[in-house]
């Protein structure tokens, strides 16, 4: 798409019809807009309409590259910054509590290790195929967890958000939903936006611990299940969006991992299809039959070289918009260890590179938004752009 064809990033999220009140964008394609606030209060009495901008800038666990990622810091300090979307991911309590954890495995994002009452819970466990030792949200009840505080997961490449350990507890999805209320009280009735993930969805379901109707319930008491709720579902197994998409009518996104690996729900029914053959327009026919979007891994869209530089993009995006399908990749970072060769400055693993350069390249592609855990550096790449 040339520049002269780009949507600027006032202009809706664009190249996907993903609900009701859908507008041209012409050859970007249709675009997606929610109606209401995401209360069902607010929905019911207004007619006010909320859109995304393009590119949107999906805060990754929260402002995750400044603070501990998924406590209500790394939330409050991505809206502060103009993050358009926020994320969570949602893992059980043993007594069926929704908390925000990237993994159900805690031993690296809390100070569980300092607990000797939990000493005993210590335990090693195969999540999705793989052997883990550690502290597993599901072996604890949510009065035990609250006991726990979180802490930074990355601490060599990223020395200065330690400075937090310790400073907040491990928040329940309802009492992010809670705030994103209170927010957006305060924001003029402006909604904070939502990505939700289900975490290891079959491996839960196989304990009784089911996560889509647990989720599916709290949307539905705050309002966000509606079609134009502002928030999406999203999972690594699209069974569970599939299963959502029963629940619920907000917009499902499917999260695509490498080109060789397999959905772990894949692997339990013997479906022997991997990413590789879901990024294919047939592959992408077949998601846009129920999800509304696809969270890719930022290398299906470029793929690196053997040397760790960029490659020549691919055609998902161009693909994925055929069929209607809304691209949210992951993950945009500032640090040199996760940026593309060419853009890394020193040799040092958490300094800074040229993040900008990295961004420019990624935005130009035309990918609807993206997940990053600086959203300040990623809202200003985002602003350049709409300004050339």
């Amino acid at each position: 798409m040339s520049q002269e064809q780009r949507p600027g990033r006032r202009a809706l999220l664009g190249a996907a019809a993903v609900g009701a009140g859908v507008a041209a964008l012409g050859p970007a394609g249709a675009a997606y807009a929610a109606d209401g606030p995401g209360s069902a209060a607010a929905s019911s009495s207004g007619g006010s309409r909320h859109r995304l901008p393009v590119p949107a800038v999906v805060a990754h666990r929260g402002a995750s590259g400044y603070r501990p990622e998924h406590t209500l810091g790394a939330y409050e300090l991505a809206l502060e910054m103009g993050a358009d979307i926020i994320e969570q991911d949602v893992v059980p309590t043993k007594d069926g509590h929704l908390v925000c954890r990237h993994e159900n495995d805690i031993t690296g994002t809390t100070d569980v290790a300092d607990h000797p009452e939990f000493a005993g819970l210590r335990t090693t466990k195969t999540v999705d195929g793989k052997s883990l030792t550690g502290w597993f949200t599901e072996d604890f009840t949510l009065s035990e967890l609250k006991t726990l505080r979180a802490k930074e997961r990355l601490p060599k490449e990223r020395q200065h958000n330690t400075l937090y350990d310790g400073r907040w507890e491990v928040p329940t999805f309802e009492e992010v939903l809670r705030w994103a209320d209170q927010q957006r009280s305060r924001r003029g009735g402006s909604p904070v936006w939502l990505h939700v993930e289900t975490k290891h969805p079959s491996y839960f379901r196989d304990l009784d611990l089911g996560l889509e109707e647990r989720l599916a319930k709290l949307l539905r008491k705050y309002g966000r299940h509606h079609r134009n709720a502002t928030n999406f579902v999203q999972s690594f197994e699209p069974s569970s969006v599939r299963k959502l998409g029963k629940l619920v009518d907000c917009p499902g996104v499917v999260l695509l991992g490498s080109a060789t690996s397999r959905p772990w729900d894949f692997q339990e029914a013997g479906d022997p299809r991997t990413v590789a053959d879901l990024v294919t327009p047939e592959g992408l026919k077949w998601i846009s039959r129920f999800a509304k979007g696809i969270g890719p891994t930022l290398d299906l869209v470029i793929p690196k070289n053997s040397d760790g530089s960029l490659g020549e993009p691919t055609t998902l995006v161009r693909d994925a918009h055929a069929q209607g399908l809304v691209l949210h990749p992951y993950t945009m970072r500032n640090e040199n260890a996760f940026l593309p060769r060419e853009f890394r400055r020193g040799t040092e693993a958490g300094a800074y590179g040229d993040a900008f350069g990295a961004y420019k390249v990624y935005l130009e592609t035309g990918i609807d938004g993206v997940f990053s855990d600086n959203p300040d550096t990623t809202l200003l790449a985002a602003e350049a752009l709409r300004r050339r």
